[in-house]
């Protein structure tokens, strides 16, 4: 039997999927359920938009919960005691610049499950992310990415 992914993430991105989650399950899928009888109301259903819409949103619903079930199943909380205060890990923080003069950036390192890059949050599966893992503070790092290689210097780590 194959080993089951682990989901590495943080205390509080684990707590926003268990609030995803008891969202879909409670809400959402009454309002679905409600759409569905709703639309029937309507008739004929191999012509009925809204009936097909709120099915294709339980179909959507229903994969989300899976998904969301699966990761939390197989969470992997991530715990940097014993990581030094200036090396970068999952769950960290970190400042730093792209050489030879832009301006800082700061973004913390989560599990994919709880990336968003919009909140300064990067997947520790992204080309960034895997560049810094395990780099220190002041260190200057040639990180490859699809673009081409980005050099990058360390101002911060937290």
């Amino acid at each position: 039997m194959a080993e089951e992914k682990k989901y590495p993430m943080t205390l509080e991105g684990k707590k926003k999927l268990e609030e995803e989650l008891e969202t879909l399950k409670t809400s959402k899928r009454a309002e679905i359920i409600e759409r569905i009888k709703i639309a029937r109301g309507f008739g004929d259903l191999s012509e009925n938009s809204e009936y097909e819409s709120a099915k294709d949103e339980q179909s959507f619903v229903e994969g989300r919960i899976k998904t969301i079930e699966q990761m939390i199943n197989h969470a992997e909380i991530i715990d940097n005691g014993d990581v030094d205060a200036d090396e970068i890990a999952v769950g960290k923080t970190i400042t730093f610049k792209e050489l030879p003069d832009e301006e800082p950036e700061t973004y913390t390192i989560v599990g994919a499950a709880e990336a968003d890059p919009f909140s300064g949050k990067i997947s520790n599966e992204s080309p960034i992310a895997k560049g810094l893992v395990g780099c220190k503070l002041g260190q200057e790092v040639s990180i490859p990415t699809p673009g081409g290689n980005m050099k990058v210097k360390i101002l911060e780590v937290k």
